[in-house]
């Protein structure tokens, strides 16, 4: 099996304000939508909730490769999202990713 070395495969999880969680989610769905739309290096974003804790969001963040991701850091529409969801993140951890089977519909 070959594996992808050059995308870049993050899980976001983070814990929202409860009662910032319907501005925050518009905004990280603005964010997605934006992301996905306009950058050729971002491959997919996919944002749930943990059932039952709608505070508790995982963001799986898949871009083509290490400059992709850079790039995406510095687009207007991120750093729009990154300043107005700063007061209702609780906290943030990123976490590294290793590809194995990746595949949608």
């Amino acid at each position: 099996m070959v594996v992808d070395t050059e995308k870049v495969v993050r899980m976001a999880e983070l814990q929202i304000e409860p009662a910032h969680i319907a501005a925050y989610t518009a905004l990280l769905k603005e964010e997605i939508e934006a992301s996905v739309e306009n950058e050729a290096g971002v491959l997919m974003l996919h944002a749930v909730a943990v059932k039952g804790n709608p505070a508790n969001i995982r963001i799986l963040e898949v871009y083509a490769s290490r400059e992709a991701y850079e790039a995406h850091l510095k687009t207007a529409h991120f750093l729009k999202y990154k300043t107005a969801t700063a007061d209702m993140v609780k906290s943030l951890d990123l976490v590294e990713l290793e590809p194995i089977a990746m595949r949608s519909k």
